[in-house]
C-alpha cells in the first residue's frame, strides 16, 4: 500500500485511529482521514490533528463537500467506517441514522463511480446486526433465524428464544448466509449500506469488501458517548462508583472483539486477494456473557465483583446471542483473532485508568 491514497471516513473514531497509525506504520502514499466530529462522540473541544494525516472536516451525508473531497484526492483505497451507531438511539432519532448511514452511503457510492475509471478498493464497515437474533438450532437439527423478540415476551422475562413449534431453540455461531432479519433501525441502516455498496458499484473499477464487525472494543473507545460500546459504559460506571445494571437475566451473549484484530481485517480485506465480494465475518468466534465481561472489567479496575445487579431490563431491538462464524474471514482473508477476552479487558482497563 506504500503507494497507495487511502481515504478514512469516520477516520478520526475509535476504529479509524488505530487504523490509520497501523497504515502509517506500514507506509502509505497519502492517508486522508474525514469526520465530522460529532460532540455525542469526541466532546465538545476535540484534537482534530493526527500527525502524518490530512485531515477533512465534514459528514459523508454532505454530498457536495464529499464529491470534492474525493475528486481533489482520488482516493485507490476508501475504508468507510463513518456510521450512527447504537441500537438503542436509532429506535429514536431514525431520519438521523438514514441519513448519514443510508444517503451518506450512497453519496460516497455516486462519488466513486464519478471519478476516472480504475482500480479501486472500498472497504466497508458492517455489522452483526444485520443477522437480527441469528443462527438456532431446531431440536430437529434444522438451522433457522428466529423472529425478533418482541417487548411483551421480554417485559414478561421470556428472554429465550423458540422454533416454529414453541420448542427452546439453541443459539450456534452465525455464518453469512442465513437469513438477514435486522431487528433495529441501526441494524436496517448497517444493511442498506451493504446493499448500495455491492449494487451501486456493479460493473464500475471499485471492488466491494463487505466486514460484519461483532462487538468491537478496546482502547480509545469513546469515553463521552452514551451509545457506545457496553464496556466502555461499564467502564465509566465502574469508575464513578455505580452498581452495574446487567440487562435481562444476565446472559446476553457477545462476541467481543479486540480493536487490534479488527484493524487486522480491515488491512487484510483491504490487501487480500482472495476476497470475492462475499460479506465477511469479523468476530473473536467466542461467546461470553455480559455478566462475565462485567465481572472481568471490575476486577481490572479493583472493583467488586458482585457490585452489579441483574435487573431484567431490557431494550427493543437486542438480540439475545451474537457469536460470529469466522470460517469465511480465515478462508478468504487469513484472519485469526489473537487478543483474548481477559487480555483485552485488562488492556483496556489500564487505558481507562490512566486517561480518566
Amino acid at each position: 500500500m506504500k503507494q497507495k491514497t487511502i481515504l478514512v471516513t469516520g477516520g478520526m473514531g475509535f476504529i479509524g485511529k488505530r487504523l490509520m497509525a497501523q497504515l502509517l506504520q506500514q507506509g502509505v502514499g497519502s492517508l486522508i482521514a474525514l469526520d465530522n466530529f460529532h460532540p455525542q462522540v469526541h466532546g465538545a473541544d476535540p484534537d482534530k490533528r493526527f500527525d502524518g494525516v490530512v485531515v477533512e472536516e465534514g459528514s459523508v451525508s454532505d454530498e457536495l463537500f464529499l464529491q470534492e473531497v474525493l475528486r481533489r484526492h482520488d482516493p485507490d483505497l476508501i475504508f468507510h467506517l463513518a456510521a450512527e451507531t447504537g441500537t438503542g438511539q436509532s429506535y429514536h432519532e431514525i431520519s438521523r441514522y438514514c441519513e448519514v448511514n443510508i444517503k451518506g452511503t450512497g453519496h460516497l457510492v455516486e462519488g466513486l463511480r464519478a471519478l476516472p475509471s480504475k482500480p479501486r478498493r472500498l472497504v466497508l464497515a458492517s455489522s452483526r446486526a444485520v443477522y437480527g437474533e441469528g443462527a438456532y438450532m431446531s431440536e430437529t437439527g434444522e438451522l433457522f433465524v428466529p423472529q425478533p423478540r418482541t417487548s411483551e415476551a421480554m417485559g414478561k422475562g421470556i428472554f429465550g428464544l423458540y422454533d416454529k413449534f414453541g420448542k427452546p431453540a439453541a443459539p450456534v455461531a452465525t455464518p453469512e448466509d442465513v437469513p438477514l432479519r435486522p431487528s433495529s433501525i441501526y441494524a436496517s441502516t448497517k444493511l442498506m449500506q451493504e446493499y448500495i455498496s455491492v449494487q451501486g458499484l456493479e460493473n464500475t473499477s471499485v471492488q466491494p469488501v463487505i466486514l460484519r464487525f461483532q462487538n468491537v472494543y478496546g482502547p480509545g473507545q469513546s469515553e463521552k458517548n452514551p451509545y457506545t460500546g457496553v464496556l466502555s459504559i461499564f467502564g465509566q460506571q465502574i469508575l464513578q462508583g455505580l452498581t452495574l445494571n446487567i440487562y435481562e437475566d444476565g446472559e446476553i451473549v457477545r462476541d467481543f472483539v479486540y480493536v487490534d484484530d479488527i484493524v487486522n481485517a480491515l488491512i487484510l480485506a483491504a490487501t487480500s486477494n482472495g476476497v470475492d465480494g462475499q460479506p465477511i465475518n469479523v468476530g473473536s468466534g467466542v461467546a461470553t456473557s455480559i455478566r462475565y465481561a462485567a465481572e472481568c472489567l471490575l476486577a481490572e479496575l479493583g472493583s467488586r465483583s458482585d457490585n452489579l445487579r441483574v435487573s431484567g431490563d431490557f431494550r427493543p431491538g437486542d438480540v439475545r446471542f451474537a457469536l460470529a462464524d469466522n470460517k469465511r474471514a480465515q478462508k478468504l482473508l487469513g484472519y485469526e483473532p489473537k487478543v483474548s477476552l481477559e487480555k483485552g479487558i485488562a488492556a483496556f482497563a489500564q487505558h481507562i485508568k490512566t486517561t480518566r
